[in-house]
């Protein structure tokens, strides 16, 4: 596994899957379709849109009512798609380098945000390349690409690189158990068809140890773990003890 390169270095490792590329790529077009095949992440966007928000002005003592409570905050979502968590962020104020391996994704998610009137810088390019060119975030964002990248290690290590000191990071993956097997792969993908078949690899889920170790290994401290669930009852997710399948987790860079 290679190590941390220092900023301005050129990394020789990478944490492209090409097939995972190609796979949302072939579905970029879907990405603002709340009917679509990007349903189930329209539905899960209030929860970590809201999420997010409140621990980043818990974390920088911001007022989470306040009309822009983000406001002089640089954020780095990567992995962003067609932009549905980055779009959102910016309307609260956040200072976002959306970031993708696809570039069929950053031409969809670009033109809907010049659509919205929305500011975002929006990149094809990858962590290492980001982290290698000494790009640095008060928050980094890596929500639901963990599970989804070649090298799971090395992409979290050096999205850990890129936060501040006194900076945060927040991750949000798929634990790898039986349950997650029978309700993300099984039930989503198979029988219920929330999502298209091949969407998600096991094998690829994150238990919150190894996210933990790994989010170590970059220098930052966990501070807190949180699993999301669906109420099918609502049709939404909330927050839950419960981190068996989806679950989120912060990590905190001393100052």
């Amino acid at each position: 596994m290679s190590e941390a390169r220092t900023p301005g270095t050129r990394s020789f490792a990478t944490t492209v899957d090409d097939a995972e590329v190609a796979r949302f790529s072939a579905l970029a077009e879907e990405w603002w379709n709340p009917h679509g095949k990007m349903r189930p992440l329209h539905k899960f966007n209030p929860v970590r849109i809201g999420y997010v928000r409140d621990k980043v002005c818990e974390h920088f003592g911001r007022d989470a009512k306040a009309a822009s409570p983000l406001a002089d905050l640089r954020f780095l979502d990567i992995g962003c798609g067609g932009g549905l968590l980055s779009e959102p962020l910016a309307k609260l104020g956040a200072d976002m380098l959306s970031a993708d391996a696809s570039p069929v994704n950053i031409k969809v998610a670009s033109l809907h945000a010049e659509k919205s009137g929305v500011t975002i810088d929006y990149r094809h390019t990858t962590a290492e390349a980001l982290a290698d060119a000494g790009e640095r975030f008060d928050v980094v964002l890596a929500m639901e690409v963990v599970e989804h990248v070649a090298d799971i290690p090395l992409f979290l290590r050096r999205c850990a690189e890129m936060v501040k000191p006194g900076g945060m990071m927040v991750a949000a993956t798929l634990n790898r158990t039986l349950k997650s097997f029978a309700m993300a792969i099984v039930g989503a993908e198979y029988v219920l068809g929330w999502l298209p078949r091949g969407t998600h690899q096991w094998h690829k889920f994150v238990t919150p140890g190894e996210l933990a170790v790994a989010l170590s290994s970059g220098g930052l401290k966990l501070v807190e773990e949180i699993g999301v669930v669906y109420n099918p009852l609502a049709d939404s997710w909330r927050l839950s003890p419960d981190t068996s399948v989806n679950y989120m987790m912060i990590g905190t860079r001393p100052a």
